[in-house]
């Protein structure tokens, strides 16, 4: 009974210092000119970031929605292979954060390790998170080189999809209570 009572008292100080959102955007382009746009928007990805600003975010490689229902089926059949690798992580930290001392915009490096179809990179990006009300924002973009995930572009359409692709973000976190 204590053990579940101190387990209790850590898991309740450990949610209370955090922010979350479940409807994060990420999105990302792949498009070369001349060719039809290669884009996709995901809405429901799962963040937490804690005031000191540790991040974690997941999202289902399925969830990216594409303007053209092909688009999407090959993304995630041929190119992701989102059967088996359903999910995409990221765990890094925002330098010189605390959430206790936020307001207004403030430009930030956000470090890390990103892992897709099971193989993880460290990438370092510029972004911009500002605080309203109770609310965080945090915007980024950053560029990823499908190769580096052993993402295989098939011949036939490889001059249609960019050698690096531009991810976004747009995550507004609430306060866990």
């Amino acid at each position: 009974m204590r053990l579940f009572v101190i387990l209790l008292l850590i898991t309740q100080s450990i949610f209370s210092q955090k922010f979350y959102t479940r409807t994060g955007s990420t999105g990302f382009k792949a498009s070369v000119d001349a060719f039809e746009p290669v884009q996709a928007l995901n809405k429901s990805t799962t963040a937490i970031l804690t005031k000191d600003g540790e991040i974690a975010s997941q999202l289902f490689i399925s969830a990216f929605k594409f303007r053209l229902a092909l688009m999407q089926e090959h993304f995630n059949e041929s190119f992701m292979e989102s059967n088996d690798f359903p999910k995409a992580v990221f765990r890094g930290k925002i330098e010189n954060f605390d959430a206790s001392t936020l307001s207004g915009s403030k430009d930030v490096t956000i470090k890390g390790k990103i892992t897709i179809k099971g193989v993880s990179k460290e990438i370092e990006t510029k972004g911009t998170i500002h605080k309203v009300n109770d609310k965080i924002n945090l915007a980024t973009s950053f560029d990823l080189s499908p190769s580096d995930f052993n993402i295989k572009i098939p011949s036939v359409v490889r001059r249609k999809i960019a050698r690096v692709v531009t991810v976004s973000l747009d995550y507004d976190f609430s306060e866990k209570k």
